[in-house]
């Protein structure tokens, strides 16, 4: 399966032609897939949990070829960036490693993030410099968006109790945790079939620089006064009309309920073990 309009724009004939003369499809023929070994995705991150919840229905294993811009489900779970080496590795990689699949209250999957505030802000302001400058643009979004960014009235439910309530810059539900380049929550764990929520609390723009680092070198829920939790079901609610950044992509509504099926699918990995 290959996304053609993610960042790297990979060739799916020589996709194909590297995969054994494997049926390429596009996103929009998922259920087109039927009695295959393995599926493989080749695309940005947005484009990965479609496709692994139709690796889940199949009940096959799902490999990912990084296509994107900032590949961070590829880096969360030490997949290849080079195009060549997560080619072999979907060919022919045998270490599978179980993960959960995560969901809106709409229905939409998703395998890194969801969530709103600045990020989705931070987005926003990348996405006309990714051609130029890459995983780079995320930097850049983010440090603009601490400029005119607005916190927003949040409240926050994990497992039925009340956890936070009041205003955040950002609020951050995660499964793998990955997002912005190489940001994350570094306690996220996508194998364990809950899911983490992170609040970034409304206070000084000086202050954004700490948490900005927090979560660049994925220690966030780690500073004092941020709340981190992580459950079976998180619930957000947020103003009308909140725009969201789930796995890089912009999304209207639905973190009113979050949740994790565990072991849904299983990735190929490199090494022995997982």
């Amino acid at each position: 399966m290959a996304n053609r309009r993610s960042g790297r724009g990979l060739d799916p004939a020589w996709l194909a032609s590297m995969l054994g003369g494997a049926e390429i499809f596009g996103l929009g023929e998922l259920d087109r897939i039927a009695s295959v070994d393995r599926i493989a995705v080749c695309g940005g991150d947005g484009t990965i949990a479609p496709v692994a919840e139709r690796a889940s229905s199949l009940g096959v294993p799902l490999a990912v070829i990084p296509g994107g811009t900032a590949n961070d489900f590829a880096r969360a779970h030490g997949i290849p960036l080079d195009p060549r080496e997560a080619v072999a590795l979907a060919a022919s990689g045998e270490t599978l490693r179980s993960l959960e699949l995560a969901r809106l209250s709409t229905g939409r999957p998703f395998v890194n993030v969801a969530s709103a505030g600045l990020s989705s802000v931070a987005a926003r302001r990348a996405a006309p410099l990714k051609s130029r400058f890459g995983p780079l643009a995320y930097g850049i979004g983010a440090s603009r968006a601490a400029l005119s960014g607005r916190p927003l009235d949040v409240t926050v439910r994990v497992d039925e109790l009340m956890v936070f309530s009041g205003r955040a810059w950002q609020v951050i539900v995660a499964s793998s945790g990955a997002f912005g380049g190489g940001s994350g929550i570094g306690a996220a764990d996508a194998t364990d079939g809950q899911v983490d929520v992170v609040v970034v609390p409304a206070g000084s723009r000086v202050a954004l620089v700490r948490r900005a680092w927090g979560l660049r070198t994925q220690t966030i829920e780690r500073q004092r006064a941020v709340p981190h939790f992580a459950g079976r079901e998180v619930r957000v609610a947020l103003p009308s009309g909140t725009e969201l950044n789930v796995d890089g992509e912009f999304v209207d509504g639905g973190l009113d309920r979050v949740s994790a099926s565990p072991a849904a699918f299983a990735l190929v990995v490199p090494g022995s073990g997982a």
